[in-house]
């Protein structure tokens, strides 16, 4: 299909080089062809057609997240870990990829809360 596989114009080059190659591109599906000038505008307008809807789509993706941040709608999973609970499985002798594992977190976050008891992304004990 013409609109997945030229989204812009700036994947017109390879039927440009099949062009100079003397091969014409077929697009089945539309019904389209390279093969004489007509075909070649029709494809060069549906590239950028569909490159132009490509990015107003892109804008108006950004434009609701923009609007989400404003009303305060987070993104993302929400990830809290009670530094007291990696302390104490560690305690036990538990090793760190095993409780990394066991509270959803990186290791590089547990090693961080084991090598400075301070750490802390958020307050009250939670990263």
């Amino acid at each position: 299909m013409l609109n997945v596989s030229f989204r812009s114009t700036e994947r017109q080059p390879p039927i440009k080089e099949f062009d100079t190659l003397g091969v014409a591109v077929r697009f089945i599906d539309d019904g389209i062809s390279t093969d004489g000038e007509m075909g070649k505008m029709v494809v060069t307008i549906l590239s950028a057609v569909a490159q132009a809807e490509r990015r107003r789509i892109l804008e108006r993706t950004n434009e609701g997240r923009q609007e989400a941040k404003w009303k305060g709608i987070k993104f993302g999973r929400k990830r809290i870990v009670d530094r007291n609970v990696v302390l104490a499985l560690h305690q036990e002798g538990t090793g760190a990829t095993v409780i990394a594992r066991q509270l959803c977190i990186a290791r590089s976050t547990v090693y961080k809360i084991l090598k400075d008891e301070t750490f802390t992304l958020f307050s009250n004990n939670a990263i």
